[in-house]
């Protein structure tokens, strides 16, 4: 059970800091560098929603809604980062995508470490 929560916290940490990486490289000058950090982002992507589905299904039948909650909450993470990343690259405007961002990542992270799955920091 905790082995599995660490390899879902492990895989979106390195999401998270890939994601920062990438963006730092798309706001320099290494184009190249950045397409190569983005496709492991995306590999990375899939191993978040793979360890969290897995998470998912293992626990759900506890409290359904709030885990399919966190779900969605998580999915929709991966995507503004994605549409983050895509919209820099092509030099539009980001602004609403970052408040998008940080609200579903704030939601996530609350119900994750809210929900009795593992271990919680916050009671």
């Amino acid at each position: 059970m905790l082995d599995n929560t660490h390899l879902h916290i492990t895989t979106w940490v390195l999401g998270i800091v890939l994601f920062f990486i990438a963006l730092a490289l798309m706001k320099g000058a290494n184009a190249k560098g950045a397409k190569i950090v983005h496709m492991i982002l995306r590999l990375m992507y899939v191993l978040i929603i793979f360890t969290g589905g897995w998470l998912f299904f293992q626990f759900s039948a506890n409290d359904a809604a709030l885990y399919g909650v966190k779900f969605l909450l998580g999915i929709l993470v991966i995507g503004f980062m994605e549409m983050i990343l895509v919209r820099t690259k092509k030099q539009k405007s980001v602004n609403v995508m970052w408040i998008l961002l940080v609200i579903a990542l704030l939601g996530t992270l609350y119900l994750g470490f809210s929900l009795p799955v593992g271990f919680s920091f916050l009671g």
